[in-house]
This record gives C-alpha cells, sequence and structure tokens, in this order.
C-alpha cells in the first residue's frame, strides 16, 4: 500500500520508519526543508514516562488564578478573541477533575512505557546516537506542598507499571549532586530510573537516514494546503513546493502527524480536533563547569522546567503560553528561565552563549494524544502530543502503522475509531467529532 505521512516531525518519522518496516511504500511530507525542524526542534529532551500527570488536574485551576497577569508565568493564558482558545480552555477544566486526572494519566502511562520500549529496541537495532542518556529522571520540589501533592499521582504511576519512586531530600543530593547548592530548600523527589533523555531532533535526523535507506521517500520544502476528498474518502493532497508550483499527491492510506497545524487541515472535512497550540520555551547553553553541571536528567515541577544534559549542552525548557499561533519570543519567559537556572545551578552553565528557542506544543485539554482512524476510512490521526512527543513517539508511531495496515495495535489505550467498550465515551471527553 502507498502510504503519505503528512509531517516530518517526530511523530511522522517514526511512524514511516514503522509503516516501511510492514512492508508498505512511504512518502513523507513536510513545509520544513529539514525534518523535526519545529516543535522538536529544541525540545526539553525527556523520555518521561514519568511526567504523566497532566496540566489538567485538580490543583490546576486555582494555580491558573494565581499566575494570571504574570508574564513569567509557567502556564499562561492571554486570552485572545479566539473561539477555539475558549473551547479548548473549557475542555480543560472538564479535565481537571480527580476522575478525568486518574484516567488521563492511566492512559499517558500505558502509552510512554510501550513508547519508551519501543525506543529502546529500536536505537539498539539500528544503531542510533542522539546524545542518550539512560540515567533515569528525578522530579525534585522546593515547595512543600508541591511535593506532597506529588505523592498520590506517582503512587497511581507506580501502580501501572512507572516505578516512580519518592525519596527524600539528601536522596535526591546523593543522586545528583550538581543540586547540593540548593539542599537547605529541597523538600523531597521523587526518581524513575527507567527515564531517559536525548538529543530529539538529532533521533529524527538519524531515523530519516535510516528511513531513506530502507526506501522511504522524504518531499521537504513541500507546503501541505488541503485535503480534497471524493467518494468519501481522501483523494489526494494538495501542496506546493519550493518553488511555488502546484501539486497533487496521491496514495491509498494518509497520516495526519502536523501537530498544531493538524486541526487546520482536518476542520474541513468535519473533523474536529480538540488541539491547541501551546508554546514552550528552550535555552540551550554550553556546559561551563562540569563539577557544578547535572549529569540526570531533572524536571523542576513548581517552575514546569526539564533539565537534560546533551553531551557539552545544556538544555532547559518548559513553560506554556496560549496565545494562538504566534512564535515570537518573549524576553521576559527567556530569562525567566535563565534566571531559575542560575538560582538553582549557579556557574553550570555559559549563559553568555544562551540561544533561546520556542514552539508550538499541539496540546490537547487532557495531554492524550489523538492516535487511530478519523471518520474518513484512509485517513489516520497521529497528533495532539503536547510536551511529549519525544515521549511518545516511537510508541505512537508503531501504533499507527499497525492500525493502518489492519493488525491490532499492542497496548490497551484509548485509540480514535477503535472498537473497544469505553471507546465511545473517552471519545467525547477528548472532543473528538
Amino acid at each position: 500500500m502507498n502510504v503519505t505521512i503528512l509531517g516530518a516531525g517526530l511523530l511522522g518519522v517514526t511512524s514511516a520508519y514503522y509503516l516501511r518496516q510492514l512492508g508498505h511504500d512511504v512518502t513523507v511530507v513536510d513545509r520544513q526543508a529539514t525534518p523535526a525542524a519545529e516543535t522538536s526542534f529544541a525540545n526539553g529532551g525527556q523520555i518521561s514516562v514519568s511526567h504523566a500527570e497532566p496540566w489538567a488536574n485538580p490543583g490546576a485551576p486555582l494555580k491558573l488564578l494565581q499566575w494570571l497577569g504574570r508574564e513569567d508565568a509557567p502556564l499562561l493564558f492571554r486570552l485572545r478573541a479566539d473561539m477555539r482558545q475558549w473551547l479548548w480552555g473549557l475542555q480543560f477544566l472538564r479535565e481537571c477533575t480527580p476522575g478525568r486526572t486518574r484516567h488521563n494519566i492511566e492512559q499517558i502511562v500505558r502509552l510512554g512505557t510501550y513508547s519508551r520500549s519501543m525506543l529502546q529496541a529500536l536505537r539498539a537495532e539500528r544503531g542510533l546516537a542522539y546524545d542518550q542518556r539512560t540515567q533515569g529522571i528525578l522530579h525534585f520540589y522546593t515547595n512543600p506542598k508541591e511535593f506532597a501533592a506529588a505523592e498520590a499521582p506517582a503512587a497511581q504511576m507506580r501502580a501501572l507499571g512507572c516505578d516512580r519512586r519518592v525519596i527524600s531530600a539528601d536522596e535526591a543530593v546523593a543522586l545528583e549532586p550538581a543540586l547540593r547548592h540548593i539542599r537547605p530548600q529541597l523538600a523531597g523527589a521523587t526518581y524513575t530510573a527507567e527515564d531517559e533523555s536525548g538529543d530529539a531532533n538529532r533521533f529524527a535526523r538519524e531515523l530519516v537516514q535510516r528511513c531513506i535507506d530502507d526506501g522511504v521517500q522524504f518531499r521537504m520544502s513541500h507546503t501541505v494546503t488541503a485535503l480534497r476528498t471524493a467518494g468519501g474518502a481522501i483523494d489526494h493532497v494538495e501542496a506546493t513546493d519550493s518553488e511555488g508550483r502546484f501539486q497533487r499527491l496521491r496514495a491509498d492510506a494518509y497520516v495526519l502527524a502536523m501537530g498544531s497545524l493538524s486541526p487546520m487541515l482536518a476542520a474541513p472535512l468535519g473533523i474536529r480536533l480538540p488541539i491547541y497550540p501551546a508554546k514552550g520555551y528552550s535555552v540551550t547553553m554550553p556546559v561551563k563547569d562540569e563539577a557544578l553541571a547535572h549529569q540526570v536528567s531533572l524536571t523542576d515541577d513548581e517552575y514546569k522546567l526539564v533539565f537534560s544534559r546533551l553531551g557539552n549542552r545544556l538544555r532547559i525548557a518548559g513553560t506554556a503560553e496560549l496565545n494562538g499561533y504566534d512564535r515570537d519570543l518573549n524576553r521576559v519567559r527567556c530569562e525567566a528561565i535563565v534566571k531559575r537556572v542560575e538560582q538553582l545551578f549557579p556557574g553550570a552553565g555559559d549563559t553568555a552563549q544562551a540561544q533561546f528557542w520556542t514552539g508550538l506544543r499541539p496540546a490537547t485539554p487532557s495531554n492524550v494524544p489523538i492516535i487511530g482512524r478519523s471518520k474518513l476510512p484512509n485517513l489516520f490521526l497521529n497528533t495532539g502530543h503536547g510536551t511529549l512527543g519525544w515521549t511518545h513517539a516511537c510508541g505512537s508511531g508503531k501504533s499507527i502503522a499497525r492500525i493502518v495496515s489492519g493488525l491490532a495495535p499492542e497496548l490497551d489505550f484509548a485509540f480514535t475509531g477503535m472498537a473497544r467498550p469505553a471507546a465511545p465515551a473517552i471519545l467525547r471527553a477528548q472532543g473528538v467529532r
């Protein structure tokens, strides 16, 4: 079967790889000149199954009220005259109940655990190198209330097979000595030894080369403008190439993996995807002092920041700003990240050479991605992964490849369009129509 994948980010590239492994002829289309050049370009670098508690949780509404008007707020709603933003916000509030939060954690952990295993197998099989580290992820807390609130989600994750252990402040410093500077402020931590980190962009580029070696075709610098239907199915994709020439691309099946742009292409088909762009920021800087720099990947839950070590670079990423498709760098938010780095690890990184980046994460209100069939028989969805695209990439890619091929996925997850008893209620909660 000929399959066209729309999007050459992490989700598109992993989908292409696994579809090719199942024997399909695969073409990937993307508007950028190189793969993984948007959301996957400079993300936080974590393969973080333990980062499964969604933004929408019982404590979120109060925090949002406290953060209103703060330019450096970890999660900032910049209200606009945008009906999609308001509808997304209402769905977000609906997901903040304890029951919905527990359900969403279950989905996110199941997919994350499976995806991490698939990544490890793929890395071993194809010899991929991307500044990976397998030293686990340490979530640390400087606020006792935040630490106490982390215990219940951590217990649920352990019950689901994600061994996120609650540890003391002293144990945290023993695991990552770079935290010794803030030992008096540490309330405690959690540690997940099986989690990993690595350069997502480098991984994607390496996997693209393996895909090309296996016969996958990539049409880069092609901007998808529309999906056209005939007879109740996708007939072709309209796109323009790098010189602006009109192209009509045909295939037997199509996978929509265009992140925050996915709703724009799906809406004219009568498919409403509850995805809204959440602008995230990252800072990358050279290591200045090895003795002060962290080795273990870290998560600062109070400030919604993650810290990864990518070779001789430090990558710090996080925060979320719901402000439409704006990608302008907000200097206040950039400087807030650098300030927090200097508070935690003074002198570890060369802040004078800091490089700032921002990208649009395709966020669903629940943080559960949209993977599976659409209402059109030859259009499939692999999108809406929010901050966990890197964590969920391989599991999502392999799952959608099996679904396209008419095979059952290998994990129990709320796939769209799949026959499972709870599916209708799950899809309604997700907002997929």
